[in-house]
């Protein structure tokens, strides 16, 4: 473990500017201040990251992944949402513990050479212990911070359209016994614990209640996939007699602690009931593109107050766990569908990749970038590193446009250096590729 204590003459994304020729000094894993390079001599054992030439930025928060696909990359190529579900249940009710560490391994380290520091992982709900235990343990080694969402569901349904894969699925009470375990299993390190519901057709109104009461008991946050496709609104109408903002609303499963993903359907109507609830948004533009759901109403949700947060979504659909390509093709496919070449910059798409759902999630604010105090959950990027990213004009235009994972110099979380030179400081990359390949056990 190498914990930096001192990035010397960095340019740094601070307070919505660039601040050049800053000196950063890092302890108990957060950032302890920004003063002048050189300005205050460093500590004679002070472990020293040369920024010169960099830019520093705090890490992207990923706020919907599922790692477990890793290890499915291009499935259903070409398959709308449902068809597509079908074959990924079916590999996920086959998943092995070697499978899933193999998965969650890669895709944690794919996650932090792109820059991201946290990760939302929600987790299909599976019987199995030994998976779980899996992915937390491939979390651990990577290093990476992590907000591990436990799989929720009780109305069975082998069709999927009104309930969950009955194969994947548990008592309530085990659920919540286990996740509770799982708690006090990661107290005290990187992972903090959430729950995660497929979708508003897979728990009943009876275990809304439940799980939002165990989820306020113990201050957790709550991830539903909401509204992908229409198929959400079609089947709550069918069933219970309204759309399903309303079906949510009348169980009592909006609030501020809950994080909505994908939304791409959510009308006007949707998003001022969701504001009005404090309900947060994962906004996934990649995955939508690839299974042709559609186009988040992203300017309209932000424009009705909701906090809206970015996400790559699992390898089994986006196929990468690449942020700043989420980062471009957000931002790029607004300007598309609202024909304004202005829409979502630099700034407005790094607040939403750092900290537009941290609230929901119970993660520390980042509003103002690299400042005192902040957690050192930090990126340093060298355009130099890549000629196709030069001659720089402004940073933050090039970490929009054309920064990529070859301009990802060193990754820190809580200030230590976990990926650096393009590198996994704590696995080798050989390792993940025999194990993806079935060469290993995991």
């Amino acid at each position: 473990m190498r914990t930096v204590d001192l990035i010397t003459d960095v340019t740094v994304w601070s307070a919505g500017g660039w601040l050049t020729g800053q000196d950063v000094r890092l302890g108990g894993g957060r950032v302890v201040s920004l003063t002048p390079a050189g300005s205050v001599p460093p500590d004679p054992d002070a472990v020293v990251l040369d920024g010169s030439g960099g830019h520093l930025v705090p890490g992207f928060v990923n706020t919907h992944t599922h790692l477990h696909q890793a290890g499915m990359r291009g499935i259903g190529e070409g398959r709308p949402l449902l068809s597509w579900l079908r074959l990924v249940g079916e590999e996920t009710v086959a998943l092995t513990p070697g499978q899933a560490y193999a998965a969650a391994a890669a895709a944690s380290t794919e996650a932090l050479r792109s820059g991201t520091t946290t990760l939302v992982e929600h987790m299909w709900p599976h019987p199995d212990p030994e998976v779980h235990d899996a992915v937390l343990r491939a979390l651990h080694d990577t290093g990476i911070r992590a907000v591990f969402c436990r799989g929720v569901a009780d109305r069975p349904d082998v069709t999927r359209k009104w309930g969950f894969d009955p194969r994947l699925m548990q008592p309530l009470d085990e659920v919540l016994a286990h996740t509770d375990g799982i708690r006090a299993a990661t107290a005290g390190s990187r992972i903090s614990v959430g729950l995660a519901v497929p979708n508003p057709r897979s728990l009943t109104p009876a275990g809304m209640r439940e799980v939002r009461a165990f989820a306020e008991e113990r201050g957790l946050p709550v991830s539903l996939h909401l509204l992908e496709t229409a198929t959400d609104e079609l089947a709550c109408r069918e069933h219970a007699g309204t759309g399903a903002v309303g079906f949510l609303e009348a169980a009592g499963f909006l609030w501020d602690r809950l994080l909505a993903v994908h939304c791409v359907e959510l009308d006007a109507a949707g998003q001022e009931v969701l504001a009005r609830h404090g309900v947060a948004v994962s906004y996934n533009p990649l995955s939508n593109m690839r299974l042709g759901s559609g186009i988040a109403p992203v300017p309209e949700m932000l424009a009705a107050g909701l906090r809206v947060g970015l996400g790559v979504d699992g390898a089994a659909s986006n196929d990468t766990q690449d942020m700043l390509e989420a980062l471009r093709i957000g931002s790029y496919l607004q300007r598309a569908a609202h024909r304004q070449a202005d829409l979502l910059g630099f700034g407005a798409m790094m607040a939403m990749a750092t900290d537009g759902a941290s609230s929901a999630l119970g993660l520390d604010p980042v509003p103002d970038g690299v400042v005192a105090g902040a957690r050192a959950d930090l990126v340093l990027h060298r355009f130099e590193r890549d000629f196709a990213c030069l001659p720089v004009r402004d940073p933050g235009a090039t970490l929009l446009t054309c920064a990529s994972t070859r301009t990802v110099d060193t990754v820190l979380v809580d200030g230590e250096a976990v990926f650096a030179d393009g590198r996994s400081l704590r696995l080798a990359e050989s390792t993940l590729v025999d194990a993806l390949l079935g060469r290993s056990a995991g």
